[in-house]
């Protein structure tokens, strides 16, 4: 009985030891959370233009071409980061890219956009969150790929980088542009 007192411990923290180490296995993305949504239509919205002479955004708006909806905020800082490689995506593959505001004020937002560029075909506030709520955001920023149906099709969570562009967005975007 006096053996068991002393190999028990030993025993709960080898599984201890084990669960971590699996945890360390580098094919395991942490980041990569799994999107309920994928292949199913997007959320239905209006939301405001951020310009308030423009029409509002409605998810119909996201039918017709392949686009991508991107959740974003003046405050964020990845999302800065991220910025430059939107306006290239804009600029080089020609895909309209819809900007939603996550959580910020429409002046700070213009002038973010004034100071930066501005690579959205439309960028509108979601005032209460909860256009970001049925996408399933956590966070920002987060990027949405849409195909013609309005299906999404790919989600990203995070920053985009040019490793995940040339490696899995713009194959996909060509795959759904044929």
């Amino acid at each position: 009985m006096r053996r068991l007192l002393y190999i028990l411990p030993l025993a709960v923290f080898g599984v201890i030891a084990a669960y971590f180490v699996a945890g360390l296995d580098p094919a395991r993305d942490p980041g990569a959370v799994p999107s309920a949504l994928i292949d199913r239509l997007a959320p239905s919205f209006t939301l405001d233009s951020l310009d308030p002479a423009l029409p509002d955004l409605v998810s119909d708006d996201l039918r017709g071409e392949v686009v991508l909806v991107n959740f974003f905020a003046s405050w964020c800082l990845p999302c800065r980061v991220e910025h430059p490689l939107l306006q290239q995506l804009a600029q080089e593959q020609k895909i309209s890219i819809y900007g939603i505001v996550y959580k910020d004020e429409p002046a700070a937002i213009a002038g973010w956009l004034d100071d930066l560029g501005n690579p959205y075909a439309m960028v509108a506030i979601d005032p209460d969150s909860r256009t970001a709520i049925d996408f399933g955001v956590y966070g920002v920023p987060e990027t949405y790929v849409i195909d013609r149906e309005g299906r999404i099709r790919f989600r990203f969570a995070g920053p985009l980088d040019p490793v995940t562009i040339e490696t899995t967005l713009l194959p996909l975007l060509a795959e759904l542009r044929e």
